[in-house]
Order: C-alpha cells, then structure tokens, then sequence
C-alpha cells in the first residue's frame, strides 16, 4: 500500500512539473514606438520595449515621453512595478527621457546604461533607482540574457541578446553603430545562429541601393526572422518586408511578439 502510495505521488509530481515547465514563452511588447500598430495606443517617435518570460522582466528602453510611456504600458496591461531591470540603448532622447517618469512609479529597478553616458543623468538616476550600472563590455545580465556593451566610436550604444532555442534574438535602439555589426558582434560573442533582429536599423536616410546592400548582407549572415521599427524608415521597412517575406514582423506600437523558450 505504501509503495502504490509513493508511486502515486512521485506521478503528481512529475507531471505538476511537467505542466509548469511546459509552454514558457518570451514575450516581447512595444510599449513606444513612432511606428503605429495598435490604434487604442499613443504613438511618438522613440521606442520601447518590455521583454518578459526570462529570469527577469526588462525594460528596454524608454521612450521620448513618460507620460506617454506610463499611458502605453497601462493600455497595455502592464504594471510599471514588474519591471526589474531598464536597459537603455544610447544617450539619445528618444531612448531615456521616458525613464524618469518611470521610475516616480518604479524605483526598484537596476539601470544598465553604457558608460560613456554624461555623469550628470547617471548621477540623477543614481538617486532614483535602486542601482545604476554602467556598461562598457559584454556583460551578462540575467540567464539568456546578455548586452553587447557599448559599440560604435563616436553614437557608442548597447543592444540586447536574448539567448532562445530558436537562435538569438537581438533587439537595438537605433542601431548607430550599424545593425549589420550588431548582428555579427552577437552571432560571434555567443557563437549561435541569429533567429530575429528587431528594433531601430537608423537607415531612414539611406538610399534603395543602401538599404538593398544591408539586407543582402543580413541574409548571409542567416537572419531568420526581422522586425525593423523606429528609425528604419518607412520605405526601409518594406524592402525588409519584400525580402524576408513570411519572416517579416510587423513591429509597430502595441505589437506584442511570442517565442517559445522550450527546446523543440
């Protein structure tokens, strides 16, 4: 009787265990962008971005416009104080004047900026968050989640690598330092295949040739999937979207964007 007993318990445990590690999604939410998706939202030229589903909830990025932000994040369900961790892309505007707002509403969060940020905002930001900490090299930042520290000599900016089954996933701000670096910096400081680029690609100003030029370039390097938003250009973006086709996501305010986490 005992052991029947045991057997019957050891079965609930496993499949319990089973059923909570089944399903696990990164989930990916646009919480700022010029680009517009979800007509309910407020769309400003800037982006943001909520990652969920890791070890950590992150924030990347902040916006032009707090209070654009905190409206966004509300309509969208998502509640300011979930948030653990802000990463911010580059000094620019666009990416960081949303972040005080937030942080009225949330000051337990670590900021990751790059170092080369005025020591000015990363000595006000100090007094508003829990912790600030500047990046200068590749850092890992929770489980699956690395930045590519600062890149680029002059515009010196961070993006974010997120380690899937599927391949990396990166997302930039504005690309600065050239998103098709970016791409190879990350495929090279993991060593594994990149499944999506999304984010700013900063090609607004580049001509058709250009533009044609980096996608050829991001195929060879066998970007899977794309999702170029922000300041990619609205022309820009419909040549990636002529090129990757099925693979092309739209990336526009509200999107939000699920990759499973469980080994296929």
């Amino acid at each position: 009787m005992f052991r029947i007993t045991r057997i019957i318990v050891l079965l609930f445990l496993f499949f319990s265990i089973s059923l909570i590690c089944a399903g696990r999604n990164l989930i990916l939410t646009v919480t700022y962008n010029n680009v517009p998706f979800r007509e309910d939202l407020t769309t400003a030229w800037g982006i943001s971005v909520f990652v969920e589903g890791l070890e950590e909830s992150i924030l990347f990025d902040t916006g032009g416009d707090g209070s654009i932000l905190l409206a966004n994040l509300k309509k969208l369900g998502i509640n300011p104080d979930e948030i653990e961790t802000v990463v911010l892309s580059h000094i620019h505007a666009d990416h960081v004047e949303g972040l005080d707002a937030f942080l009225k509403k949330n000051r337990e969060v670590s900021v990751y900026l790059p170092s080369s940020f005025p020591a000015d905002f990363k000595n006000r930001i100090k007094k508003k968050a829990k912790e600030v900490i500047p990046i200068e090299k590749p850092r890992k930042i929770c489980n699956n989640v690395w930045t590519t520290g600062e890149l680029n000599s002059t515009s010196k900016e961070q993006s974010l690598v997120i380690d899937t089954p599927k391949g990396l996933v990166v997302i930039t701000g504005c690309a600065h330092p050239g998103v098709v670096n970016i791409v190879k910096f990350a495929k090279a400081l993991l060593e594994k295949p990149i499944y999506l680029v999304l984010g700013g690609f900063h090609l607004i100003s580049c001509s058709e040739k250009e533009t044609r030029e980096i996608i050829r370039q991001l195929k060879d390097l066998n970007v899977k999937k794309i999702a170029p938003s922000h300041c990619t250009g609205e022309r820009q973006i419909e040549m990636f979207k002529e090129a990757w086709g099925k693979d092309f996501i739209d990336f526009g305010c509200g999107t939000s964007l699920k990759i499973s986490l469980d080994n296929e």
